[in-house]
């Protein structure tokens, strides 16, 4: 299972499974997953 893995909720982590310190609040980031995650799909 994965918690809070690209869902958002108990602690910040990309939806790579990075540890993100502050990078959740980051538009840029979050943009660059929705690229990622249509690529990959």
């Amino acid at each position: 299972g994965g918690e809070g893995k690209s869902s958002g909720g108990r602690h910040p982590t990309t939806p790579w499974g990075k540890p993100t310190k502050g990078y959740k609040t980051r538009k840029k980031n979050k943009a660059s997953n929705r690229y990622i995650a249509k690529r990959r799909k």
